[in-house]
Formats: structure tokens, C-alpha cells, sequence
């Protein structure tokens, strides 16, 4: 409940605690571990088909990408690539189209009347001068360039001839002398080779130096290089070198003292050759290989019988798992929740001590907290109502006791019944009433059935009205009042509550200040320095709108024996005194300064306290100067 003083309850519960993401958490493991599982069979359902396919298309791609290589670098152009990228699509099953600037120059399956509208990007660039060595890594040695590449340097037929002619010979020399099989093959260039069975060079006798020295065209090309070397190094300003045909090379002239570094000797050479291979190869072009438009999707889901069980037990793995982690969920909630319905039905059979263990941080937790909390305010609710009921009948047994008594003496004869002892009995009647009249108004609050009747007041008229009205009683202790109030001090407040207030605060200071004492009533536009606070002074602000004033203060002082610091926070307690040895006759009933509290509390303000012991006790009302009270 929400209220004045009663600030409403909120719930501040950390995210990694909440019950509703636990709640949350439990179908959404259940569908991680459903979606892992079925993820699991699929993959390795598939994984050997897809890596099987993969791998097919990837020689399908590097074979069409080498036989084009190789086309380019034994052709100065494109002119005759249709039979062969016919016959690479045939045999791959794909569509391949090879295109130069925009030009498509051949079309391994071209459609009637449909223009071909290639991809952003090309599957490769097919350049027998800079190779891709992720299609073709064995070609990609030599700066990139394909060993197939022989353009100036190529053998004549003679030559060619005589060379095969002298592989042979060493061929024969290998198998007489080493008895090694060895056999005659043709190199990337067409030149002639000998390869043995370990793969190593031919050494010893049988070697030939005609099959690794240059021949006549190949030192004709291997003169243009070296040219084409020794000026990129002049232009570096470094000294020429030679060039050997296997791509080594050494200083031109062996007294030079400062030789080419290797690194730029290595990058002329890396420039130069495919400068002088240029014009003998098939200019660069983009190479496109695509799936028919005609071929069908295929799935490579392989419901075998061992793929069938890995599934079956997926299914009853995840399900265990789902039971699981729903018992284990459902147990956690549902055992304190057992527990507090326990100490509820504990509680209704009148058991106010009953309480529930409090764990984790979660709602529940909460939950059980809030409910240890209220059975605590019960307890103490149900002592304080048991004190109250005791209270009550005591207070009521004294004049009802002296009433009784007196009524039976005059029924006996003992007493006759003279003026005196009517007024006695009137008095205990009256005291009886006034309690009865205390106890309805401390109810009323309580319920909230309080009603006020708000006017604006003068301040300085309800202080001298409230003196006058206690002026006998005050005198008659020898008691002197004061009041001091500037006259425009004005609050909005109900005049006979108002009245009650300072009248309950000025009689208690009357009876408890000795003969030649004073009882000060003052007010102010201003709060006084702050003092100690009863509990009472913790009361809220009115419901209602309106414009709020300065605070109106009324103290009421006095200059008897004090308070101990140890009873001020029991002081708005009720039936509570100081000394309980007091007879309801000289130290009232306990109620008036809960009474005090209620209606102050009631018109949006507060009460407070201070004293010393020996000096005196002062209390102080805090009213809204202007404010819209309830009604």
C-alpha cells in the first residue's frame, strides 16, 4: 500500500538473478541443444559429399585453368580457343567463357539469342605470364611465369632433333653403365629432356653437356635478356651482369668493386623476362566458369541406416537433455514456493512465528523475503494489539472500579448518596468518557475514517485560545503560560484538531512542570534549529496539489524534569509513560501524544521532540503554512 509515508514498493532484481530469464533460459537451451544436434547429423551427413565435391570442382577449375595456361603461352592469340573451351566444357560439366575488354572470345555452351551477363568478378585471369599460384602452384615458380612460355627461346625442329638424339644416347649410357631406366621426355618448352626414376640430374659419365648448354636460338634470346637486364640496371645505376639460361647469373665484370645487389639483379630479371615473352604469348583474359543453366540441384543427404541412428539417438539425447534441464528447473521453483505456501497455511492457523528460508537473490527470493518481513510486522502487530488490549482493560478498570465502588456503598447504606460524592462519580464518569473519546480517535486514524474540516487559521488566535482554555489548570499548579505568535502567521487546518493538538501538548507540560514553572507557546514563520527526532517525526507529506507556503512551527516548552534521551523514541508510543508506576490520575492515559502524532500526520506535517533531564521538554508541530488537505 501507497501513501503518504508509504513510499510504493518496488522490485529491483539483478538481470542474471531474474526468474523470468531463468524461465526463458530453459527453451532456449532446449532449442540451442536441438538446433546443435540436428546441425551435427547434418554435417556429418554431408561433410564427406561436400568435401568430395568441392574437391571435384576445384581439379574441374585447376585442370581448365591449366590447359588454358597452356594455350596461351604457346599461341600469340586467341583465335583457335573455341574447340578446346568446347571440349573443357564437355568434359567438366560446367560452362566456361573465356572474355577479353568486354569481348567474349569463346562460349563453351552459348545460348540462342541470349546475351551472356557474366559475374562481378572473373574465377581467374588467365595470363601464362603471371600465373595464380592458388589454380596452379607447380606453375607459379620463375616470377609466375609458365615454364611453358618458350617464345624466342624456342628450339628449331633441327634443333630439337639433335637434342632428342643426345637425350637418347645418354639414355642408353645410363642403362649400359648404371643400369638405371631412364627415358626421354619433353620439358613445359618442348625442350627435350632426360628423366630418370629418382628425378635427380644426370651425373657422371653419361652426363651431356648439350642437354643443359644453350643452343644457338636459346643464346640468341638469352643475348636479347641480357640486354634488357643491363639497361634496367643502368638506369638503377648499377653494374651489368649475365644471365645463364637456367636464370642464374654472374657479374659481368669480376673486378667491379661494387656489384649489383641480388635483390635488384633478381627484380631486373623478374621485369625483363616477361617484357621479352610478351609479344610470343596470348594477351591476358578473363575466365568464367559457371554450373549449367539446365543442371538440376542434387542433395547429398545420405539417409543411410548408421545416419538414421545417429539421428535416433540425437533426438533421444536432446529429449534426456530437455527433461533434464526442466526437472531440475521445475524443482528449483517449485521447492520454495512449497516452503512459503507451508509457512502461509502456518500463519492463517495462527502461528505469527512462522518464517521461510531466504536463498539466492531471484523474485522468489524476494518473494520470501517480503513474506518473512510481513510475518515479523504481524508478530508484532498481534504483541502490540495483546499490550493494547491489556492496556485498554486496565485503564478502563480504575474508574469503572471507583464508580462501582461508590454506587455499592450508597446501595448498602454506607455512603449517603450527598453532593460530594455525585461530583466524585462525575469526575471518574468524565475521565472514563475522555479515555472512550481518545481510544474512537486513534481508531479513526487507524482506519483512515479521520475527517477534517479545513479553514484558514491565525496562529496567534488558537495559541491564545488554547492558553485560556488551560489557564485554570495552570494556575491552580502554579504553573505561569506564555505565548508569543506575530499575527500574521496563518495555516490551513481544522480548528478543533488544531486545538486538540497544542491543548494534548500544553496539558501534558502543565503536568509534568513543578509549581513556579512556565509553559512557553510559541510559533514561527520559520523552522527552528534542528533537534532530536522521535519516531513520529517521520511523518509524510498530505495527498493533494496545491501551493505550498513555508512550514508554520508551533512549540510548546516547558520547564520541568525532562525526558531521558533512552524514552524520546517512545514518547508517540500508546499507553506509553516514563515512570509505569504512575496511576492514570496524575499521569494520564498514555494517549494524548499518539493522538498528537495521528493528527498532525493527518494535516501533512510533523512532530518532534527534545529534552534534558532537569532543564525541561520541547515539542514541536510542523504545519504546511498553505496546503489542500484531505477532507
Amino acid at each position: 500500500m501507497s501513501g503518504p509515508g508509504h513510499p510504493a514498493p518496488t522490485l529491483a532484481v539483478p538481470v542474471r538473478r531474474s526468474l523470468l530469464l531463468r524461465l526463458l533460459a530453459v527453451p532456449a537451451l532446449v532449442s540451442v541443444c536441438s538446433i546443435a544436434a540436428t546441425a551435427w547429423v547434418v554435417v556429418r551427413s554431408t561433410a564427406v559429399a561436400i568435401r568430395q565435391e568441392q574437391g571435384d570442382a576445384l581439379a574441374d577449375d585447376t585442370r581448365t585453368y591449366d590447359v588454358l595456361v597452356g594455350y596461351a603461352a604457346r599461341h600469340r592469340g586467341w583465335e583457335g580457343v573455341g574447340p578446346t573451351v568446347a571440349e573443357l566444357g564437355r568434359s567438366t560439366g560446367h560452362r566456361i567463357v573465356l572474355r577479353e575488354d568486354g569481348r567474349i572470345l569463346a562460349d563453351s555452351a552459348p545460348l540462342p539469342d541470349t546475351p551472356y551477363v557474366p559475374p562481378r568478378e572473373p574465377t581467374a585471369i588467365v595470363d601464362p605470364l603471371a600465373v595464380d599460384p592458388k589454380l596452379l602452384p607447380t606453375a607459379a615458380h620463375d616470377a609466375g611465369i609458365d615454364p611453358r612460355v618458350a617464345g624466342p627461346s624456342r628450339l628449331s625442329e633441327a634443333e630439337r632433333s639433335r637434342l632428342r638424339d643426345t637425350a637418347e644416347e645418354v639414355v642408353r649410357c645410363l642403362r649400359i653403365l648404371s643400369g638405371v631406366e631412364a627415358h626421354v621426355g619433353v620439358g613445359p618448352g618442348g625442350r627435350p629432356v632426360v628423366e630418370t626414376p629418382d628425378g635427380n640430374p644426370v651425373t657422371g659419365r653419361c652426363a651431356q653437356r648439350a642437354l643443359i648448354s644453350p643452343w644457338p636460338s636459346e643464346r640468341k634470346a638469352l643475348r636479347a635478356l641480357n640486354a634488357l637486364v643491363t639497361n634496367c640496371l643502368a638506369r638503377r645505376g648499377l653494374s651489368p651482369v649475365t644471365v645463364r639460361v637456367d636464370g642464374s647469373w654472374r657479374p659481368m665484370d669480376a673486378a667491379s668493386a661494387a656489384p649489383a645487389p641480388a635483390k635488384a639483379v633478381r627484380d631486373c630479371v623478374d621485369s625483363s623476362r616477361p617484357e621479352q615473352l610478351r609479344p610470343y604469348v596470348a594477351p591476358a583474359a578473363q575466365l568464367y566458369v559457371s554450373g549449367p543453366a539446365d543442371r538440376t540441384a542434387t542433395t547429398f543427404l545420405d539417409l543411410s541406416a548408421d545416419n538414421k541412428l545417429r539421428i535416433a539417438w540425437s533426438a533421444a539425447l536432446v529429449l534426456l537433455v530437455t527433461v533434464a534441464v526442466t526437472a531440475f528447473a521445475g524443482i528449483r521453483l517449485v521447492r520454495p514456493l512449497r516452503r512459503l505456501t507451508l509457512a502461509a497455511q502456518q500463519m492463517e492457523a495462527g502461528d505469527v512465528t512462522a518464517r521461510v528460508t531466504v536463498s539466492g537473490g531471484d523474485e522468489i527470493a524476494m518473494l520470501s523475503a517480503a513474506f518473512n518481513a510481513m510475518s515479523r510486522r504481524r508478530e508484532r502487530l498481534e504483541a502490540a494489539r495483546t499490550e493494547m488490549v491489556s492496556d485498554v482493560a486496565h485503564e478502563l478498570r480504575t474508574p469503572l472500579s471507583n464508580i462501582r465502588g461508590w454506587l455499592e456503598a450508597v446501595a448498602d447504606g454506607i455512603v449517603a448518596p450527598d453532593e460530594k460524592l455525585v461530583g466524585s462519580v462525575l469526575e471518574e464518569a468524565v475521565l472514563l468518557q475522555h479515555l472512550i473519546e481518545d481510544l474512537q480517535d486513534l481508531s479513526a486514524a487507524d482506519a483512515g475514517e479521520l475527517r477534517l474540516y479545513v479553514e484558514p487559521l491565525s496562529v496567534a488566535d488558537v495559541l491564545a485560545q488554547t492558553a485560556e482554555g488551560h489557564a485554570p489548570r495552570a494556575a491552580a499548579a502554579g504553573v505561569r503560560l506564555e505565548v508569543s505568535a506575530g499575527s500574521e502567521l496563518m495555516v490551513t487546518a481544522d480548528p478543533v484538531r488544531l486545538r486538540q493538538m497544542v491543548g494534548n501538548l500544553v496539558s501534558n507540560a502543565v503536568r509534568h512542570t513543578p509549581s513556579g514553572g512556565t509553559v512557553s507557546l510559541r510559533a514561527g514563520g520559520e523552522p527552528p534549529a534542528p533537534v532530536g527526532r522521535g519516531p513520529a517525526g517521520a511523518g509524510g507529506a498530505a495527498g493533494g496539489s496545491g501551493d505550498t507556503m513555508a512550514s508554520v512551527w508551533i512549540e510548546v516548552a516547558d520547564t520541568g524534569s525532562g525526558i531521558a534521551a533512552e524514552h524520546l523514541p517512545h514518547l508517540f508510543d500508546r499507553f506509553w509513560r516514563t515512570e509505569k508506576s504512575r496511576s492514570r490520575r496524575t499521569g494520564g492515559s498514555g494517549l494524548g501524544l499518539a493522538i498528537v502524532r495521528q493528527l498532525v500526520e493527518a494535516h501533512g506535517g510533523t512532530v518532534e521532540a527534545r529534552s534534558t533531564v532537569g532543564t525541561g521538554s520541547t515539542f514541536v508541530l510542523r504545519l504546511p503554512g498553505k496546503a489542500a488537505l484531505p477532507g
